[in-house]
């Protein structure tokens, strides 16, 4: 561990990424955009509610409504950040250099990848105050922020993770952010359509609610879906008891998603030096 946090190429990336005024620019309209939103619709409650109290299941309303912004910020912007990150080297004809030095194929590909993820994590992480408000008013716990914020983890690690893949495969940048996001759209909207057409087909001819199998899978591998179940466990109750896979929807997401970014990420580090060889 010592050694990756060692890494050149992760301390070089991070010190241009942070000490770019762009980057925290884009971290301060973040989070005034997100205040104006917290506050805005702390005030829009409390007015047109007529009670002059913020309640905690408005409360609840309100960290869900936050919790799937970060959910979006995270899908849109990590592949916009890792999706050129070796193929614009390659762009500038500056990859040849870097791999001439004493740095692994895997220090590589992980400096780039983990300087991406610790920017969106700042961001994140930056937010805590804005959530934090939420306790104020009660109807969260502090272990649903904590469960939370792995689940983010874990979505943008993989995201950034197939980025670096794409970014390792293909030449030109454009075409690998291309790929990326849409590989994005088909985890969240594509999942999400054929979720809806196998809860239809299971359904279909039956007076009881049933889900099969398939539902199941598209449902644990969906973000979105899996958020949801997190912040209402009842539902995901709901779905395990309808299913004949006696596992919860996280457990799935997190096994698919673990091997997804083994996948991603070992397919980069083998095709980085065949890749370039066949450019040269």
């Amino acid at each position: 561990m010592k050694a990756l946090l060692a890494n050149p190429v992760l301390i070089k990336e991070i010190k241009l990424r942070f000490r770019n005024l762009k980057s925290f620019t884009g971290i301060l309209f973040y989070l005034i955009a997100m205040s104006i939103f917290v506050f805005g619709f702390i005030f829009m409650t409390t007015t047109f509610s007529g009670s002059g109290f913020f309640r905690p299941d408005e409360s609840f309303m309100l960290f869900t409504m936050m919790t799937y912004i970060q959910l979006g910020l995270i899908l849109f912007i990590t592949p916009g950040l890792t999706a050129g990150a070796i193929s614009t080297e390659r762009e500038k004809q500056t990859l040849n250099i870097l791999l001439t030095t004493a740095q692994t194929s895997f220090q590589i590909i992980f400096g780039k990848m983990s300087s991406s993820i610790a920017f969106l994590l700042l961001m994140i992480v930056a937010g805590l105050p804005i959530y934090s408000l939420v306790f104020l008013y009660g109807g969260v716990s502090p272990s649903q922020i904590v469960i939370i914020f792995l689940f983010y983890f874990l979505t943008l690690l993989t995201i950034g993770s197939i980025g670096i893949m794409f970014s390792t495969i293909i030449r030109k940048t454009i075409v690998s952010m291309i790929a990326t996001y849409g590989t994005m759209i088909f985890l969240t909207a594509a999942t999400g359509f054929f979720l809806i057409i196998s809860m239809q087909i299971s359904q279909f001819g039956s007076t009881t609610p049933t889900f099969s199998p398939f539902t199941y899978f598209w449902a644990s591998i969906n973000p979105a879906v899996v958020l949801f179940t997190l912040l209402q466990p009842s539902f995901a109750q709901e779905i395990q008891n309808l299913t004949v896979v006696p596992l919860p929807l996280w457990l799935g997401y997190l096994v698919f998603y673990l091997v997804i970014t083994a996948l991603a990420l070992l397919l980069a580090v083998k095709r980085l030096r065949v890749n370039m060889s066949k450019y040269k």
